[in-house]
């Protein structure tokens, strides 16, 4: 391998990118020797054993925060007269936010009114593992017309959300944020505006997730089934003949490294609504605004800027970083930014451009009465000074501190657009492998991407440190670019079996996951 790169040189680009019981059985603690990561699986700890039990109960109980949830077919208006059939949590999109603060217990009990079975992920947090919503890995899939209630502790404050991991439903309207509130808030501000973004297809003019994904895998049935097994699919063409070709051509970024995304999306989303008939965010001159990113989307990096506006990056991924100035962000999938701004007067385009894709969502921010700006509108910003994750610092509140791995796993991220057979090391998904690894080890990861793709990187259930000459921002998503290299640093402090997969859902759904496991 070669000598490991620097965070500069691996995020060059400028993203800041980067149930019911378990599955395993219990089994007494083993050797130190570290073991394949084809071992039993016996030799791990389950997702609901005695670890994970635990590990929990150190989290504490607090007050008991229960939010009833439906998962539903549902008709969503877009915008602008655009209505289209599709899935959602309680018929609304975004679905609502759960709020919870730091401390409490959640109750969620998911209805599960969907043609199709679902879980739930709690993307971002450290939770107990039979809790992460990964079926067939860490709990059964909820049937069609069935119910589940997951509790667990929440722990640390920030900003997060929530989807489903059960084939490519998350590139519905299946996602809601998730915020958990500080009881010992830092920050001080007038308002606060939580900002979804999203790409669209489903139910535009026959379309749907499982139709692209039948398109871009030439039909081989690369996907999962809910018991998170291969499993052989038939071509989901819509009743009224077969949908436009969303295969996506030509679409590049400098920013991503060369090609920018595989999907063709009619439309582009802030908080459900398309740029021609924009969610408006409304306040006062000289308010004090907190804005909560979330990037929702299933194949799409997107360019943030607030026309008019310089932005001060106070969190990423939920944890909080030494306050940064920028013009514009670049938000992978699944990748949340917290920023802070003052507000000017007047009527201001918050434009979340696809990147590389020729396209664009828009929010507004208005201060004062005028005109909405045009669904085209382009900030300077976007063109502005770009915050890049060697630029920013953990706060010195969440900071890893330094300290040589105690165990490196390499991996190779593989595969090509023409296949469609993204894989870590040519291998696709098995949940029966495993990357093992020991509670309280110091772990680095080291990623290097042979593709000529870039693949956002998502660890449940952990966060990690952007490593080389020193410990960056603390995240739970980074993004590796093409023949890039990228190196986490994390404490195995959570026990269980995680997913750690590619947050681009089809290249998940092809293959590109894989679980970390603690040995027992």
């Amino acid at each position: 391998m070669s000598e490991m790169p620097t965070r500069r040189t691996v995020l060059g680009a400028g993203i800041a990118l980067a149930g019911t019981a378990g599955l395993a059985s219990p089994a007494r603690a083993s050797a130190p020797r570290a073991p394949s990561p084809a071992r039993a699986a016996d030799q791990y700890v389950a997702p609901d054993g005695p670890e994970v039990v635990e590990a929990e109960a150190r989290r504490g109980t607090g007050p008991v925060r229960k939010v009833p949830l439906t998962a539903t077919a549902s008709s969503l208006e877009l915008g602008d007269g655009l209505t289209v059939p599709t899935w959602s949590y309680g018929k609304r999109l975004p679905g609502e936010a759960i709020r919870v603060t730091a401390g409490d217990t959640l109750e969620l009990a998911l209805t599960n009114d969907l043609p199709q079975a679902t879980t739930m992920h709690w993307h971002g947090l450290s939770l107990r593992n039979d809790m992460d919503g990964v079926p067939g890995l860490t709990q059964q899939a909820i049937a069609p017309g069935a119910a589940f209630t997951y509790r667990f502790a929440v722990s640390h404050p920030g900003t997060y959300w929530i989807h489903p991991h059960s084939g490519v439903q998350l590139d519905r309207g299946l996602y809601a944020p998730l915020i958990v509130d500080d009881p010992k808030e830092p920050l001080s501000y007038d308002k606060e505006w939580v900002v979804v973004l999203d790409d669209w297809l489903d139910g535009v003019d026959g379309s749907t997730p499982d139709a692209v994904l039948d398109e871009l895998t030439k039909g081989r049935g690369s996907s999962h089934d809910a018991s998170g097994h291969k499993a052989a699919r038939r071509r989901a063409a819509p009743a009224d003949g077969d949908a436009p070709s969303r295969l996506l051509v030509g679409a590049s970024s400098d920013l991503l490294g060369g090609h920018a995304g595989d999907v063709a999306y009619p439309h582009y989303l802030v908080n459900g609504r398309r740029a021609t008939d924009p969610s408006v965010f409304e306040a006062s001159p000289g308010d004090r605004i907190r804005l909560r990113v979330i990037n929702a989307g299933g194949d799409t990096a997107f360019r943030l800027a607030l026309g008019g506006h310089r932005m001060t990056v106070t969190h990423t991924d939920g944890f909080p970083v030494r306050h940064t100035e920028t013009d514009t962000l670049l938000l992978a999938m699944g990748e949340r930014y917290d920023v802070m701004v003052t507000a000017g007067d007047g009527v201001f385009p918050l434009t979340a451009l696809a990147e590389g894709k020729d396209a664009s969502a828009m929010a507004v921010l208005r201060t004062a009465p005028g005109a909405l700006p045009p669904a085209t509108a382009r900030p300077t910003e976007l063109d502005g000074e770009l915050v890049t994750a060697d630029r920013i610092a953990p706060d010195e509140s969440v900071a890893l501190t330094e300290r040589e791995p105690d165990r490196t796993v390499r991996m190779t991220l593989t595969g090509s657009m023409d296949a469609y057979d993204w894989a870590f090391d040519g291998k696709q998904y098995d949940p029966a492998v495993r990357q093992p690894v020991r509670a309280g080890e110091r772990v680095r990861l080291a990623f290097t991407n042979r593709t000529s793709m870039w693949h956002p990187i998502h660890l449940h259930g952990h966060t990690f440190a952007l490593a080389g000459t020193a410990l960056g921002a603390r995240k739970d998503t980074a993004a590796v670019l093409p023949g890039r290299s990228l190196t986490i640093d994390l404490d195995a402090d959570n026990p269980g079996l995680w997913m750690l997969h590619c947050h681009n859902v089809y290249h998940a759904e092809s293959g590109m996951m894989t679980v970390l496991g603690y040995l027992r």
